[in-house]
């Protein structure tokens, strides 16, 4: 008896050192990778304090990727040849001088080629998304390619799936990719319906045990749809009924686009790299990059950013639009938990007299994620900054607009997740019209929003700030 009690604490101190070992050994990793310091004290605090939480979500979310490709150079040159050859037949344009330096940083660091002549259409609901979504889809004669990130089994992504269907079996070719995290809770037979009928399916970065690691922190949360290589959509929105009918306390306030013009280049590029990762098929025909004739006057870049990468391109882009904003500069996002370079950014423009007003919900769909964003919003008043609280409901649009010359619509949230681990894709938009055009939509819900005022909510509980401060510290990790 004696000696299996000598027995018991010698295997007691030695599993408490093993696994005291491998906490620090774990801290140190994350010290030496040398990342943002917010998000390596965060990491340092949640293994130090949560230490058995902390290694299960540092096995799943912390590790980094930033080492690996997704495509070779020589893959992706055969890939963009065709828009490389439009992009350099294009006539000379003029680069708008006050956003010279943002297209220049987005063409060398994110291969995004401008393209002029392009036509853009706005939608600020779903249904009136859907409906167009589904005309253009009925007229498609070669190609569909969808990406979501959520493709949900209900009325809305039946009826979708039903009419992608009936054109496949039509001979048209019809890709789908969507989250393999963000579908989670759809049934597998759904989208074996679809392969049923001849659609090619595929799930982004499939996560299953015991693959279950870092993958689950890299999702594809970009919104992309590509008809016959001519006319394509991306923004905020995913195909599921809540889009259209909202919340039983308010609507879903969304921004999409639809673009007719060579831009659509870029999200077919976009769309075609993300399948030869799933798939390890390099799509490069050029009947998927067909010849298009200019149709409206917007001068587009189509931007993606990803966890892969060397730079946090639309981050860094960001970044240099906000510094580089002279008079106003309007912001929607449905997650406000900023890095530290674009507070920065931020407060510094308000406090050079630009006119910063950012527009968030009131009330949001995900409780933790708001109560992160509230935090931040008193600093950034101090500062100059104005904050709107969106009333009528979930305001879940990424619309960004400045100086009546730069806008952009996407997939992109004001978040650490978007900037840093998701896939994403923006529309950037250099022309007057696209501008205005989208600073009348945040005008317009600015009627439907309340401005915050500093010395109101400096009165709210002490324990709510308690817990608006606690939830920052994990930020960098939501």
């Amino acid at each position: 008896m004696i000696e299996w009690g000598i027995f018991n604490d010698i295997f007691a101190v030695a599993f408490n050192v093993l696994y005291f070992v491998i906490i620090i050994g774990t801290i140190i990793v994350v010290i030496l990778d040398n990342r943002n310091p917010v998000k390596t004290m965060a990491w340092v605090l949640v293994l130090f304090f949560l230490p058995v939480v902390g290694l299960a979500f540092y096995f799943f979310f912390g590790r980094s990727t930033r080492k690996e490709k997704l495509i070779s150079k020589k893959g992706y040159t055969r890939l963009i040849k065709r828009p490389m050859a439009e992009y350099q037949a294009q006539k000379a344009f003029k680069y708008p001088e006050d956003q010279h330096q943002l297209m220049r940083f987005f063409r060398k660091i994110n291969n995004a080629l401008p393209f002029e002549g392009n036509k853009i259409e706005v939608y600020t609901d779903g249904l009136s998304m859907l409906q167009s979504l589904i005309k253009e889809i009925s007229k498609a004669q070669h190609h569909i390619h969808l990406q979501f990130y959520i493709f949900e089994d209900d009325s809305v992504g039946r009826l979708l799936r039903d009419l992608l269907m009936d054109k496949a079996r039509q001979g048209v070719e019809v890709r789908l990719l969507y989250d393999d995290v963000g579908c989670w809770r759809v049934p597998h037979a759904f989208y074996e319906e679809m392969r049923g009928a001849g659609i090619e399916v595929r799930s982004f970065l499939k996560v299953r045990f015991p693959l279950f690691t870092s993958k689950v922190n890299y999702r594809n949360h970009r919104k992309i749809v590509v008809i016959d290589g001519r006319v394509a959509f991306t923004g905020g929105m995913n195909i599921a009924l809540r889009y259209m009918r909202g919340f039983s306390w308010g609507i879903w306030r969304d921004t999409h686009i639809k673009i007719e013009g060579k831009a659509v280049y870029g999200l077919q590029t976009s769309f075609l790299t993300d399948w030869y990762v799933v798939d390890r098929t390099l799509i490069t025909s050029s009947r998927y990059f067909p010849e298009v004739e200019a149709c409206g006057n917007a001068l587009i870049q189509i931007v993606t950013s990803d966890p892969v990468g060397e730079w946090r391109d639309i981050m860094q882009g960001l970044l240099i639009a906000i510094s580089s904003s002279r008079k106003y500069f309007y912001i929607q996002t449905p997650y406000l938990l900023p890095t530290e370079p674009i507070l920065l950014a931020l407060k510094t423009a308000a406090l050079a007299g630009v006119d910063i007003r950012i527009m968030i919900p009131e009330r949001a769909d995900t409780w933790l994620t708001h109560l992160g964003s509230l935090s931040y919003l008193d600093d950034m008043m101090r500062a100059g900054v104005k904050i709107y609280l969106y009333q009528k409901g979930f305001l879940h649009s990424k619309l960004m607009v400045s100086d009546d010359t730069l806008s952009t619509v996407g997939s992109t949230n004001m978040d650490f997740r978007s900037f840093e681990h998701n896939f994403e894709v923006n529309a950037f938009m250099y022309d007057t019209a696209s501008a205005l055009a989208l600073k009348e939509i945040f005008l317009q819900d600015q009627k439907d929003a309340i401005l915050l005022q500093r010395k109101t909510w400096m009165k709210r509980p002490w324990y709510q700030k308690a817990k608006e401060s606690i939830v920052r510290l994990l930020a960098p990790l939501l």
